[in-house]
């Protein structure tokens, strides 16, 4: 899941601690009329759901948007932990000029928060015209609403040539071990239950850890929840599970194949190869463990453990960076799904609010995002500053930047390179521009060029090239037809939204009870959670998403 295709549609909204400032007014010398862009200075503050931190917008390319648009970024963004800040913004009454909600873009719909934009894109958005081509109905709400509310997000073209979010192990725990093949579960705690046997300590005396999760917050959907669909052979949907040719959704957590992952992590558990603190340590500790290189094993996304990863390749410590493996419960049954093409969602995106006091100007702006100059400024840098064309007409980093992008974990705060690629529209990874050279920075030829030694190392051993070789290809695994029900917009006060809230809530809480419980106990405890979650009215739920997808299916095909 890029960053986006791990959480689900109940996280979004956090709590923002300043007070939003509506856009200026549109200057005297506005150039809109004779058809050129807008370049007087204006801010627009902007609130994203998934910011953590301040972004100051005054690195090289903010400075380059800045000058090409006129247009000033004031990010605002959430307390973390807190998922109130959405419905805050409803009870007072004031928005930021444009919102990125996720999850809670509905609640701002019924609101009457943020405008519609077709008319808007029709007369004056030629980029994104561009940008989505035929994909654009699928920026529309729903049947009953078919308005475009938003726009950006995820990339139109989503090929994944970094695989993520799958099991991992060190890459010296594979060496040591022969380069062992690991197809499931059990081939994977046999491994790491063998090389902890031999190598308790780091080198500098630390105990080494099995299998670490961070579980203590929302990143238990991350370390837990999707990758026990992911070993079950279950496509990324959330927190559920699709037959994608009827549209007939399950919650996830009822089906045998999720309880076994869960009861294979109650074993790990009980035979000391999970980290006890897997359910109660904070980020900082997760990493910390991770960049000191005690954590043999990982089932997370990498953009979640990036920092510490680059931490230790810094430190020349590639060995005890992680291979991405394609695991499974049972191989004879199931397939890793993770270069499985889901299309283009549409989904969540960047809104204007009705209180911008200049929506055609942001909505100049979000076009001019989906520009060419956008899209490989964003992406790429600045040309000569950041990256240059090679005797093959590509685009490519300088050496040295290219060095900081893979040992600086820092490197997009500080250049800006990469750092506003997210929320906003994207062509996406495997996206080409018209020489055939890539918008995305991620590409098959950069991935394999910049692999540490470590990683070549293990590529060669199991006679592959990139990771991807690994995994069961994006043609076998087929193209979703329902795009990812993790986009889905749930009415914010359908019984649905309620039933899933209340489910979500109740199924980490209890399915981590299970997991840290006594092996003869678990059955039982999994019988409770599957008759409690039927208590909720979760065939209610099912039959809510199920009818979503059809709706969806023809909204998109019509």
């Amino acid at each position: 899941m890029k960053r986006r295709k791990v959480l689900t549609l109940l996280l979004a909204g956090l709590m923002t601690t300043t007070v939003f400032a509506g856009c200026g007014k549109k200057g005297d010398d506005s150039s809109s009329a004779s058809g050129e862009m807008d370049k007087s200075p204006i801010t627009f503050t902007i609130f994203s759901a998934d910011l953590t931190e301040d972004i100051p917008f005054t690195d090289d390319v903010a400075k380059k948007i800045t000058e090409l648009t006129g247009v000033t970024l004031k990010f605002e963004h959430p307390v973390a932990g807190d998922t109130q800040a959405v419905p805050l913004m409803i009870a007072s009454g004031e928005y930021p000029d444009m919102i990125y909600a996720k999850g809670d873009t509905s609640k701002l719909i019924d609101a009457g928060a943020i405008i519609k934009l077709d008319d808007y894109i029709e007369k004056s958005g030629d980029n994104l015209k561009a940008l989505y081509g035929d994909q654009l109905n699928r920026l529309k709400y729903s049947n009953e609403d078919p308005s475009i509310y938003s726009v950006g997000t995820y990339g139109v073209t989503q090929k994944v040539f970094d695989p993520s979010g799958t099991m991992q192990l060190q890459h010296q725990v594979l060496k040591e071990m022969g380069y062992p093949e690991i197809k499931t579960i059990y081939d994977y705690e046999e491994v790491m239950k063998e090389y902890l046997e031999k190598n308790p300590t780091t080198e500098d005396g630390q105990q080494r850890i099995g299998l670490s999760l961070m579980a203590s917050d929302w990143r238990w959907l991350i370390t837990v929840g999707n990758i026990s669909s992911l070993a079950a052979g279950i496509p990324d949907d959330g927190q559920f599970s699709v037959n994608d040719e009827t549209g007939e959704a399950t919650y996830k957590f009822l089906l045998p194949e999720v309880k076994e992952y869960f009861k294979w992590l109650n074993h790990m558990n009980d035979i000391g190869l999970l980290d006890p603190e897997s359910f109660t340590q904070k980020e900082d500790t997760y990493k910390a463990k991770i960049a000191a290189g005690r954590v043999v094993g990982l089932s997370d996304a990498y953009w979640d453990y990036q920092s510490a990863a680059i931490s230790l390749v810094g430190e020349g410590k590639e060995e005890q960076t992680y291979a991405r493996l394609p695991v499974v419960i049972d191989d004879s049954k199931q397939k890793d799904q993770t270069l499985k093409d889901y299309g283009f969602s549409g989904g969540w995106g960047i809104t204007i609010s009705s209180s911008c006091k200049d929506p055609e100007r942001a909505f100049e702006f979000l076009d001019w995002l989906a520009s060419d100059e956008a899209q490989v400024l964003l992406n790429w840098g600045i040309e000569g500053v950041h990256y240059k064309i090679n005797d093959e007409g590509k685009r490519e980093f300088l050496p040295e930047v290219q060095e900081q992008k893979n040992t600086d974990p820092d490197f997009s705060k500080k250049t800006g390179v990469g750092q506003y690629v997210y929320p906003f529209p994207q062509r996406g990874v495997g996206a080409l521009d018209s020489n055939g050279d890539s918008y995305s920075t991620t590409t098959i030829e950069s991935m394999t060029a910049n692999y540490n030694s470590a990683e070549k190392e293990t590529l060669s051993a199991y006679d592959a090239e990139a990771w991807p070789d690994l995994f069961p290809t994006a043609e076998e695994l087929g193209t979703s037809n329902h795009g990812q029900v993790w986009q889905l917009n749930i009415p914010s006060d359908s019984d649905m939204a309620i039933i899933q809230k209340k489910a979500d809530d109740y199924i980490q809480q209890a399915a981590t009870q299970a997991i840290l419980g006594k092996p003869e106990d678990f059955d039982k405890a999994w019988d409770e959670i599957v008759a409690t979650l039927k208590s909720y009215k979760i065939d209610e739920l099912n039959q809510g998403i199920t009818d979503l997808i059809k709706d969806r299916l023809e909204l998109w095909n019509n």
